[in-house]
């Protein structure tokens, strides 16, 4: 199933959209009585994947046209901060050292954890402001992004999976620049419009776990990233067992696990993006999030 986050007629609301993908069921008309992404999420927790599966098999009263409606992104204001990962792909972490002038020993015996501020996430087709008063190297990083469906504290690695409701496309828009002057990279990648995120929420019954997907990213229409999944240095069941062990991951958690190589500061000499650029990040499974630079 895919979970979104739509306009209609001037008001925002949670839904499914149908499995033909041309119809929107408003969560309301499913039975879930909720006044958005973050109150549907909470309710899922509750009352469980399958509950919605039957509420969709049996249709929806009040399903509205896809065209009529403007997809926002799934989570728009996120509860926390997103957690990310830095670094979690290997030939990533190379090109990190390379434009750091750092040399790189091959190792990352532990993960990086950061945090991203989320005011709004960007929409699908919506614009990325990219502060050129205050930002010179503007970067992209496509990464696949775990949603928790529910409270976990202490969890194994081989019981991850259960925690797991669902995974969206985030670009985790970064100032370069910014980031490595302020030594944390908070700042760098919190600014206003620096997450895109959608289209939506594909629920975790619909991939093998932990997931081997394809992920690229586009400029221009340029390949620019092209990797799979597979290739994280610490995985998903890792990173939700290490975490969970001092922190809540609450539901609605949205976690980033990471970016691969081919991203602006990768290339001889780095190629930042400008006003009007179109970035595109793709995942197998999941579908496409394109949004402009302005």
């Amino acid at each position: 199933m895919k979970l979104v986050t739509y306009l209609y007629e001037g008001k925002e609301a949670a839904g499914v959209l149908s499995p033909d993908g041309a119809c929107v069921y408003p969560a309301k008309g499913l039975g879930f009585e909720c006044a958005d992404m973050n109150g549907f999420i909470d309710l899922l927790a509750v009352r469980g994947l399958a509950s919605l599966k039957e509420a969709v098999a049996s249709g929806c009263d009040g399903e509205i046209s896809l065209n009529q409606v403007t997809l926002l992104a799934p989570i728009p204001r996120p509860k926390q901060d997103m957690i990310c990962l830095g670094i979690n792909y290997m030939a990533h972490a190379e090109e990190s050292a390379r434009y750091k002038k750092e040399a790189f020993g091959g190792e990352r015996p532990y993960a990086v954890y950061f945090s991203k501020r989320v005011g709004e996430a960007v929409r699908p087709g919506g614009h990325i402001d990219g502060h050129f008063d205050l930002v010179e190297r503007l970067d992209y990083e496509a990464e696949l992004a775990v949603v928790i469906g529910k409270d976990a504290s202490h969890v194994e690695e081989a019981d991850a999976a259960e925690y797991v409701l669902g995974y969206t496309i985030i670009n985790d828009v970064s100032a370069r620049q910014v980031q490595t002057r302020h030594k944390q990279w908070y700042f760098g990648k919190s600014l206003d419009g620096f997450t895109p995120m959608g289209p939506c929420i594909v629920t975790a019954d619909e991939f093998e776990f932990p997931p081997r997907l394809s992920i690229q990213s586009k400029v221009n229409g340029e390949l620019r990233q092209n990797s799979n999944t597979e290739l994280l240095i610490f995985g998903i069941p890792h990173i939700i067992r290490e975490l969970s062990q001092g922190i809540t991951l609450k539901a609605g958690t949205i976690i980033a696990t990471g970016t691969p190589a081919g991203v602006g500061m990768g290339f001889e000499p780095p190629r930042f993006l400008r006003s009007g650029d179109q970035v595109e990040c793709i995942i197998e499974g999941i579908g496409s999030l394109k949004n402009t630079v302005k």
